[in-house]
């Protein structure tokens, strides 16, 4: 089914959107005990995507964060084109859905992947980048404070991280130390990568200031099914 709404997608301007699958599996479910309307807005969030790039609505709003970062009324896909992305240094942890390819336009652009780059300390010095984007890592760290503190660190004065995690709107976070062990990702692999060492709520931009930044923006799109954070390193 195609959606058309008046939402434009912040990576390619297009206006139309599938009604997409469903990611969500009752043995997650049951473990995080959801809701029927948070399955909903769950499963939208990574199953309904823009019919013209395929960047489901997670991806979409991480690249509204990084367009605001940038403070331009350019696309996502014009941005890579432009002045811009030449100026930025940026890092990119772990893959950002459909972005990476276009995050790897970007002139200074590096890749890391979690675990091989250790969140808990990053390999770079500090002030190094511009902007750092991950998406749906953050739940997967032991220590997700301090991985933040590790962005916060390698960033330069007055750059950004923006990034993704799976938040349910109507919780407090939570830690699940103690509790049975979540995954996500394959359900029929319980890989330790996909473990799920967090649950995160409304209250996840404290975390943010918490880990050493002084300003943070919510972006949405769609929501509740869209919702990304921008941090700024004053």
């Amino acid at each position: 089914m195609t959606l058309i709404t008046n939402k434009k997608c912040y990576v390619c301007g297009g206006l139309e959107f599938s009604n997409g699958h469903t990611v969500l599996w009752q043995e997650l479910i049951d473990e995080l005990q959801l809701s029927h309307s948070e399955v909903s807005y769950i499963n939208a969030q990574q199953g309904n995507s823009c019919l013209s790039c395929g960047s489901n609505i997670r991806s979409i709003v991480l690249a509204k964060s990084i367009v605001s970062f940038l403070n331009t009324d350019l696309l996502l896909k014009d941005i890579i084109k432009s002045q811009l992305s030449s100026n930025i240094s940026l890092l990119e942890i772990n893959e950002a859905g459909n972005l990476t390819k276009y995050l790897r336009e970007f002139e200074n652009y590096r890749f890391g992947s979690h675990p091989e780059i250790n969140m808990h300390s990053l390999p770079f010095e500090a002030d190094s980048f511009d902007l750092i984007v991950h998406s749906d890592t953050l739940e997967h760290i032991e220590n997700p404070k301090h991985a933040l503190s590790e962005c916060y660190r390698v960033l330069k004065h007055k750059g950004a991280l923006c990034f993704t995690v799976p938040i349910i709107k109507g919780r407090m976070s939570r830690n699940r130390a103690g509790l049975s062990p979540s995954y996500h990702g394959d359900p029929q692999r319980h890989c330790k990568d996909f473990m799920v060492h967090t649950e995160f709520g409304a209250d996840i931009w404290a975390l943010v200031i918490e880990s050493g930044f002084s300003c943070v923006e919510i972006h949405t799109f769609m929501y509740p099914s869209g919702i990304a954070l921008l941090a700024t390193k004053d």
